[in-house]
């Protein structure tokens, strides 16, 4: 059973038969392809945005999702998560999709499920369905010419799983990482190039993608305040100037922190379809998965 846990569960063949099928999922046409089935979600961490994408694109779809309440479930009463997971398999749903603070766990999950399990995002690890669309978004605005096309991504990359999964899934299409942060929020890895200043960078690429600054995962102060980081790590219009740069960013966005509220209307930034695109994208993963 094929699962969707990291990037690299889906070879690059795979990637991109499942953007065609997002592609057509873009026209947003009534489809029935997953009528009866239905559809778990279980997030221990707070979300909107990936939550309300896989709810949408699974109804899209044609199936029942049942979201369940993590605050009033078995586990705040005593039970681990492995056996929630397993009761929860024994109700025979057609897809597992989880979010869990804890790094690797839905990896450890597969052997208590008899369904296919979804990534939304564990830990500092992954975040592959955000990857994915990422990465579709990019695709499409280059017409699938990939090759040679470079990335900086900018921010708290020690802590993104958003960066950990981008780093992974990017350079099998040819494009080049590298990660722009302050010191504190630097990545730890001798894969890839490493800058303190966007002007080192900024003439060189091709592709900006901007990171939350997630104080929350942290346990120590970097910052006086977010504005200070601002001040070096904001994209706004004079970074940009009139390069033709793609701006990307996972959301939710920190305005005038992450990005600047003029780039926010600025049409190189795609903040708006990479959400689009993530609702056609987690349709096409569904379909794949719950029909294998």
């Amino acid at each position: 059973m094929q699962h969707l846990i990291r990037t690299s569960d889906f070879s690059k063949e795979e990637i991109v038969s499942l953007f065609d099928d997002a592609r057509e999922f873009l026209k947003f046409e009534y489809n029935e392809v997953l009528k009866g089935k239905i559809i778990v979600t279980l997030f221990f961490e707070n979300s909107t945005r990936t939550r309300s994408s896989f709810e949408i694109a699974a109804k899209r779809l044609g199936a029942e999702v049942v979201s369940l309440d993590v605050g009033t479930s078995s586990t705040s009463k005593g039970e681990t998560i492995f056996d929630t997971v397993a009761n929860i398999n024994a109700m025979k749903p057609d897809a597992l999709i989880i979010r869990h603070s804890e790094c690797g766990l839905p990896d450890k999950l597969k052997d208590y499920v008899e369904c296919p399990i979804l990534n939304a995002g564990d830990g500092k690890h992954a975040h592959p369905t955000q990857a994915l669309l990422d990465m579709f978004t990019i695709y499409e605005h280059f017409d699938g010419q990939t090759d040679g096309k470079s990335i900086a991504i900018v921010g708290d990359v020690r802590t993104s799983r958003v960066a950990g999964s981008n780093k992974r899934l990017l350079p099998k299409f040819g494009i080049d990482v590298s990660f722009v942060s302050p010191e504190c929020f630097r990545y730890e890895g001798d894969d890839f190039k490493t800058y303190t200043s966007l002007n080192d960078v900024i003439d060189n690429v091709d592709i900006i993608m901007s990171l939350r600054t997630q104080l929350e995962r942290h346990n120590q102060v970097y910052f006086e305040s977010l504005n200070e980081y601002a001040k070096d790590f904001c994209i706004t219009s004079e970074v940009m100037g009139d390069r033709d740069i793609l701006l990307l960013h996972p959301g939710p966005v920190n305005r005038n922190v992450d990005i600047s509220d003029e780039m926010l209307k600025d049409p190189r930034n795609k903040v708006l379809e990479q959400v689009t695109n993530g609702v056609a994208i987690r349709m096409a993963a569904l379909k794949k998965l719950v029909l294998q």
